[in-house]
């Protein structure tokens, strides 16, 4: 489809391809003093799915970018006087560019992701300043059902007891009774995602829930119970178990760093012995 609707650009817009250029196989669509625009470039920037109509318009703005672009960056280079100090620039950015790219393939190839839970959990507790709590989070229970459910009072000794029997009592009953029902025993959670469920507002939800470890309320329609089994304030270490993956990134980055440090060593000791590097201080 994309090569069909580009087949009337390339007659009417490619010019006759003079033998002093080497166009690489590729097929030219425009020329500007000697600058090509190609219609395999033109077909790898044109988005998938385009109807034939959309396909031309796009094609047409492409071009008219590329004439556009071209004719600008030639006046520039007539018009501005010092190109020195923009070939620094430009050196000075290809310099980088390069060293990055270097750099991220020596991570990519040499450094494992692969951190032993040893490496993780050290590095957690040597540096507790670095994991604090950002917004409270909580572990429980939260379920919601109709004013109208059955066996209310049954939900409300289940609800407070985190025990394997009254956690699939309430399992049970939650699938034939339960608007809402949500067993976070085993993780951290934050308490707002929780807090946000109950018929309180924003900030309310949050400074009951942080003085009450069991709730029960209800809105014209529905009970609502939350059982908080463990909680954890703004400014405490967060829990290992809700920021390994925090503090996995974290050791990686110094690795990357580290590792780079070892190379760039290695390099200046290497040329420093093969008498490559000159000082005249």
């Amino acid at each position: 489809m994309r090569i069909a609707c580009l087949g009337l650009w390339v007659m009417l817009l490619c010019v006759s391809c003079r033998e002093e250029y080497d166009h690489g196989g590729k097929t030219p669509l425009v020329e500007v003093d000697g600058s090509f625009l190609y219609r395999e470039d033109l077909q790898g920037a044109l988005p998938s799915g385009l109807s034939k109509e959309d396909s031309l318009s796009f094609a047409e703005r492409y071009i008219r970018q590329w004439i556009e672009e071209t004719l600008l960056y030639e006046k520039a280079q007539d018009n501005i006087s010092d190109n020195e100090a923009l070939e620094r620039q430009v050196a000075n950015y290809r310099k980088a560019l390069l060293m990055h790219a270097y750099q991220q393939a020596l991570i990519d190839q040499r450094l494992s992701e692969d951190i032993t839970e040893d490496e993780l959990e050290t590095y957690y507790r040597n540096n507790p300043e670095l994991f604090k709590v950002e917004r409270p989070l909580i572990k429980g229970l939260f379920i919601k059902v109709p004013l109208t459910a059955p066996r209310l009072a049954e939900v409300r000794r289940w609800y407070t007891q985190a025990d394997g029997k009254a956690v699939e009592n309430l399992e049970k009953y939650s699938l034939q009774h339960a608007v809402k029902y949500e067993y976070f025993y085993d993780r951290w959670v934050p308490l707002t995602d929780i807090g946000g469920m109950l018929p309180l507002q924003g900030a309310d939800a949050d400074a009951y829930i942080e003085k009450h470890r069991q709730v029960e309320l209800k809105d014209t329609a529905f009970y609502y119970f939350l059982n908080v089994s463990d909680y954890r304030e703004v400014g405490d270490v967060a829990p290992y178990d809700y920021a390994r993956r925090q503090v996995k990134e974290m050791l990686l980055n110094v690795k990357q760093v580290q590792y780079l440090e070892q190379v760039k060593g290695d390099l200046y000791r290497r040329a420093e012995k093969r008498n490559r590097i000159k000082k005249y201080y």
